[in-house]
């Protein structure tokens, strides 16, 4: 389906796809920097779900709106040796603890950009297909969650 931007719309999908671009790296670069495989292989999943999330946003801007039922495309996978690290040259090493902080707060912040996006969109199907990468980065912030709480890293008041 065929959709037409307004210059408001596009430039909310350009923001959109400069921060799936950032997850992308940020999970493909502390997938290969995390101590626990437990840890590695939930960057490694949310990595993969941000490169759709950056193909779904792609084409919007290309005015066509994905198909949110056409499941049988294999989930891409993210190669921690890819050259998405080397963005990342000269940063320092950080523990398993930080990175979740770090994932944990991007995934809120990209949530909330996802959140006002969706209401300054006309088509009811762009709208839907926001929706839906947004209540995914949300389920990122879950798993990261569970995890840290799962390690002793988030105490709950």
């Amino acid at each position: 389906m065929s959709i037409s931007l307004t210059n408001k719309e596009r430039l909310l999908l350009e923001d959109q796809k400069s921060h799936e671009g950032m997850c992308i790296s940020k999970y493909t670069n502390y997938a290969s920097q995390a101590k626990d495989p437990q840890l590695k292989q939930l960057f490694l999943n949310n990595g993969s779900t941000e490169q759709e999330h950056l193909n779904s946003v792609n084409s919007l801007l290309n005015g066509q709106v994905p198909d949110l039922n056409s499941s049988q495309q294999p989930k891409p996978s993210l190669n921690v040796n890819s050259g998405a690290s080397s963005s990342h040259a000269g940063m320092s090493q950080v523990n398993d603890e930080d990175m979740c902080k770090d994932m944990l707060m991007t995934e809120k912040y990209v949530s909330g950009t996802y959140d006002t996006s969706i209401f300054e969109f006309r088509d009811t199907n762009a709208r839907d297909v926001l929706n839906h990468i947004q209540k995914e980065e949300q389920q990122h912030g879950e798993s990261i969650y569970k995890y840290m709480e799962s390690k002793g890293m988030y105490k709950a008041q």
